[in-house]
């Protein structure tokens, strides 16, 4: 009789764990099959070099449910997720469960972000707009940018840096490195410079660079598209006959004061490399990164016979072409009343 007794005790004791453990199991798969997070919007996690797996679940905590979080933490303890936190940019989904967020986060799989190279006047400007993109620190683009042993590496020199940059939209992953990052855009440069745009840039009489800057001076001339051929047109023509481009805008980055709305006579006797009313020929690199349609207006331009150019009395943003000074005076001196009429000193 109590033989029985100690058996039936035996298996009751045996059932009472084999039911905790399967509560515990099954609790356990509730909090890894968990959706994460608790709301209905798609959630990136930015994790930095810097972060431990406790800033991580700090940075998760006000956009997880409770469940999805503790297993998330559960499993993390398991597998000593502390010693390989790894960085980066991570697409969290909703209704993707606690065990996926964490396989996705100890194997690395990243969202890449969408960089888009800006069209900006200069290298402080784009290190800021790459910088607030990606991991890098904006200061430390700037830094390698300005720097003549950093651009030499890369094939420039701190004057024609802005040649590397195609204005474009291209996937890389949020923490991606500085050398990592020009690497790359050395190889969309290099694929946009196809041969068939070389030879473009060779039946203009320029190389890539000096198309490039040509294309710069054009963007800070007009914002119409339709009329940057044209534009190119004249300046290759003025080059061609060795005149001096005369370019207001090179004027503008020689003085660094790119809010000024009227070259007046005195401006234009600042001595500098990039003021084409004084030096022959194109300034020593772009005076921005030039937009893509200002680059294929240079390589295709209008084939006429103007030398001179301005800026027409009504501010369309276009400009009245002339073949001869006396003809360019006359539209000049139209303009010039309309800035006086407006007030523009």
């Amino acid at each position: 009789m109590k033989t029985l007794k100690k058996k039936h005790y035996v298996l009751i004791v045996a059932a009472v764990l084999l039911l905790s453990a399967a509560g515990y199991v099954y609790h356990f798969y509730r909090q890894l099959t968990a959706p994460l997070l608790s709301g209905t919007s798609t959630h990136y996690l930015y994790i930095d070099a810097d972060d431990s797996a406790d800033s991580v679940y700090a940075k998760l905590a006000g956009v997880s449910t409770e469940r999805g979080l503790t297993g998330l933490k559960r499993l993390a303890g398991h597998y000593n997720y502390a010693a390989q936190v790894r960085s980066g940019r991570y697409a969290i989904e909703p209704g993707q469960k606690a065990v996926d967020v964490f396989r996705m986060l100890r194997g690395a799989q990243q969202s890449p972000v969408l960089l888009t190279v800006p069209e900006v006047r200069t290298m402080e400007r784009m290190a800021a707009r790459l910088g607030a993109k990606l991991m890098i620190d904006s200061a430390a683009i700037a830094s390698a940018l300005t720097s003549q042993d950093y651009c030499q590496q890369l094939g420039y020199d701190t004057t024609t840096i802005a040649c590397l940059f195609v204005p474009n939209s291209y996937e890389v992953y949020w923490n991606t490195s500085l050398d990592a990052l020009m690497n790359r855009l050395l190889r969309e440069h290099d694929a946009f410079w196809n041969e068939e745009r070389r030879q473009q840039a060779e039946a203009v009489g320029l190389t890539p660079n000096e198309v490039v800057t040509l294309a710069s001076i054009i963007d800070e001339e007009t914002a119409v598209n339709a009329e940057k051929p044209d534009i190119a047109g004249m300046y290759l023509n003025r080059l061609e006959r060795g005149m001096l481009l005369q370019a207001d805008p090179t004027v503008k980055y020689a003085l660094k004061d790119f809010s000024l709305r009227r070259i007046l006579n005195r401006h234009l006797e600042v001595e500098s490399p990039y003021n084409t009313y004084r030096h022959a020929g194109l300034p020593p690199g772009p005076i921005r990164v030039p937009s893509v349609q200002a680059v294929e207006a240079v390589l295709n331009p209008t084939h006429h016979d103007y030398l001179y150019m301005c800026a027409k009395e009504d501010f369309s943003g276009t400009h009245n072409f002339a073949r001869t000074l006396a003809e360019h005076n006359q539209n000049a001196r139209r303009y010039q009343q309309a800035l006086n009429e407006r007030g523009i000193r």
